[in-house]
């Protein structure tokens, strides 16, 4: 891989980056605690694998050119914003309702105030929360090529390098994040504090789609 990748300065600039970037509250990072919260451990790892995957998505874009490509058409652009917003609307308005519903009676055996539901379905929910952002793909396509070398033999080589790492690094954190949040869920001991942390998430949801909507994506 020599020649690919930047040396160690360059290459600690680029993992601290990253580190920043996952820590920064967004709809990623609420995605995956507020679905631990709901769920548990297991529906908190299926968000974060299925935003993982919509990253390798988004490394694919920019290493061949489709983020680009976006670039030069706004209203293409302009339609996948609008995707993005609507389907993070849809998931403030789903905890919303979260928020409005009382608890079932739960099993003295089962775990209480947890959310179950298919696996693939939080995958699925991690993966269109990521896709669906442009500012995602635009990151992608502006951060990456700060770090490709210079002498590089191959851009497009150094390109999916970068996005691996990234896509590796995220995941660790995410995981690292499920963790911290699914002890912190053995914490709730009210349905009350269930329903408060819904209807805060989806706020911060809808919010975050509103933010969306405002964002002019430049790139440099």
């Amino acid at each position: 891989m020599t020649g690919l990748l930047p040396g160690p300065g360059e290459a600690a600039v680029f993992a601290g980056a990253v580190l920043v970037l996952n820590a920064t509250p967004g709809a990623d990072f609420l995605l995956t605690v507020s679905r631990t919260l709901q769920g548990g451990a297991r529906a908190g790892v299926a968000a974060a694998l299925g935003i993982n995957a919509g990253c390798v998505v988004h490394a694919l874009a920019a290493a061949f050119g489709l983020a680009a490509l976006l670039a030069l058409h706004p209203q293409a652009l302009q339609a996948v914003q609008w995707a993005g917003a609507a389907y993070l609307v849809w998931l403030g308005m789903g905890m919303g309702r979260q928020a409005l519903r009382r608890a079932a009676p739960v099993p003295a055996s089962g775990a209480a105030g947890l959310s179950r539901r298919p696996f693939l379905v939080d995958f699925r929910t991690g993966l269109l929360t990521n896709v669906l952002n442009p500012k995602v793909a635009f990151f992608f396509l502006a951060f990456l090529p700060q770090f490709v070398p210079a002498g590089t033999p191959s851009a497009a080589a150094s390109f999916l390098l970068l996005g691996a790492w990234l896509v590796a690094q995220s995941t660790v954190f995410l995981l690292a994040l499920v963790a911290l949040a699914a002890r912190l869920s053995r914490l709730r001991t009210s349905d009350t504090v269930r329903r408060w942390l819904n209807g805060l998430g989806g706020l911060l949801f809808i919010g975050l789609a509103l933010r969306l909507l405002r964002a002019r994506p430049v790139l440099a």
